[in-house]
């Protein structure tokens, strides 16, 4: 007997097809969705790149940002990336760049572009490089981990400000003496996260605090509650009971911002 006349096997492949037209279906009302097409679908002049009248939009964009923050930057270059090739983005008749909330445009960053005028309203995200050049000090050859810092080690040279998260060392005082948490190559530049945290006192010592206003300052003793670590806040005890938070600025001395 052929199997493919009984009765239970062509049941069972109506079953199958029926249930494989339904997966079709349903695939094809996703596909044709408006709400995808917003989603899948390239802006009306570029697939994975753009005209040259949006880029140089988002140009003016990051520049403008990056100038009115920091007046004083001698210069600021945005390379502009590429929209992923595989965006289908439905024609739009006008595309507005702007830059997403809580977006900084320093280092690696991104610009919104979304359509405000087309069948089809669509959000997208262009990756972008901002690179904010000015003086900071620089190694003049390959510093291993756990040196100690001289002046004859660094250099002043144009850097990339934003080329990394930690704030650049632009004055010798600030590193001079220091010790290197991290290997340092020729030419790279010196960030703070590249020198090891000082620890200017321990829990339990008597401090110097220095509470500081517009035009005055006011200092006393207290005892440190926990060790006092640059970069972090400290509890410190007064001999009136009172329990203050302060930075630690150096041996024994912590400062209190009115």
């Amino acid at each position: 007997m052929d199997i493919r006349r009984a009765p239970a096997y062509r049941t069972a492949l109506v079953r199958a097809w029926r249930g494989g037209a339904r997966v079709v279906a349903a695939l094809w009302l996703i596909a044709t969705a408006p709400g995808v097409l917003a989603q899948a679908a390239p802006p009306a002049d570029a697939g994975s790149t753009l005209g040259a009248s949006l880029e140089q939009q988002v140009r003016q964009l990051a520049l403008g940002d990056n100038h009115a923050a920091a007046p004083g930057t001698p210069r600021v270059e945005v390379s502009v990336g590429r929209l992923d090739p595989r965006l289908r983005l439905a024609p739009c008749q006008h595309v507005e760049p702007y830059i997403p909330e809580g977006t900084r445009l320093w280092g690696r960053s991104r610009i919104g572009l979304r359509c405000t005028e087309g069948a089809v309203k669509w959000n997208v995200y262009l990756p972008i490089t901002v690179k904010v050049f000015g003086t900071a000090l620089v190694a003049t050859s390959g510093l291993p981990a756990g040196s100690v810092l001289t002046a004859a080690d660094l250099t002043p040279a144009e850097v990339d400000l934003a080329e990394d998260t930690s704030p650049p060392v632009a004055d010798p005082a600030v590193a001079v003496g220091r010790t290197l948490a991290r290997v340092l190559a020729p030419g790279q530049s010196l960030r703070l996260s590249s020198l090891k945290v000082r620890q200017w006192f321990s829990a339990g010592e008597t401090v110097t605090v220095i509470a500081q206003g517009n035009g005055f300052s006011v200092a006393g003793e207290a005892q440190a509650l926990n060790n006092g670590i640059e970069g972090q806040p400290v509890r410190v005890r007064t001999d009136g009971g009172r329990v203050l938070i302060g930075q630690p600025v150096g041996e024994r001395r912590v400062e209190l911002p009115l």
